[in-house]
C-alpha cells in the first residue's frame, strides 16, 4: 500500500500542569465533537507550571469554537501527515531526504500501530511543507 501525504491543521496551546488540566482541555473539544487522530502533550520549557498541547484534526465551527474557548490556536508553522507501511529506517530516511533538500523540520512526531505508520512533520513555511511534500512522494511510492 502507497504512502499518504497531507497537509493538516494542528491546534495548539498551553496547559496547566496539573492533575486534570489536559483531560479538560481535551474535553472541551470532544464535547463539540471532535474525532482527534493527534494529540501530544510535552513539557513547556522554562514555564513549570504549563504543558503545550498539539492536537488534529477540528472540522466545523463548532469544534474550532471550543478549541478558541479551551486556549487553543491554529499552528503557525506548517504541518503534513504522512501515513503508510512501517518499514525499518523510515523516519531516519525521511529525515534525511527532508534535510538534503535543505529544508528543516521544526517538528517530528511519528507512531507505529502493527504495520502502519503516521508521521507528522511541520516546517517554518507554507513553500517548505509543500516541497518536502513534493519530495517525499516520490522517495516513499
Amino acid at each position: 500500500m502507497a504512502f499518504e501525504i497531507t497537509k493538516v491543521e494542528i491546534w495548539e496551546g498551553q496547559v496547566e500542569d496539573r492533575p486534570g488540566g489536559l483531560a479538560e482541555r481535551l474535553a472541551e473539544v470532544m464535547r463539540a465533537g471532535a474525532n482527534l487522530d493527534f494529540a501530544i502533550s510535552r513539557p513547556c520549557p522554562g514555564t513549570p507550571d504549563a504543558a503545550f498541547l498539539f492536537l488534529a484534526p477540528l472540522h466545523g465551527e463548532a469544534q474550532t469554537r471550543a478549541a478558541h474557548e479551551a486556549g487553543l490556536a491554529r499552528s503557525h508553522e506548517h504541518w503534513i501527515r504522512i501515513e503508510g507501511p512501517d518499514r525499518p529506517w523510515l523516519a531516519a530516511g525521511i529525515a534525511q531526504t527532508v534535510a538534503d533538500a535543505g529544508i528543516s523540520m521544526r517538528t517530528f512526531s511519528g507512531a507505529v500501530v502493527r504495520d502502519r505508520c503516521v508521521i507528522y512533520i511541520s516546517c517554518a513555511t507554507e513553500a517548505d511543507a509543500r516541497r518536502a511534500a513534493q519530495i517525499l512522494t516520490p522517495v516513499l511510492g
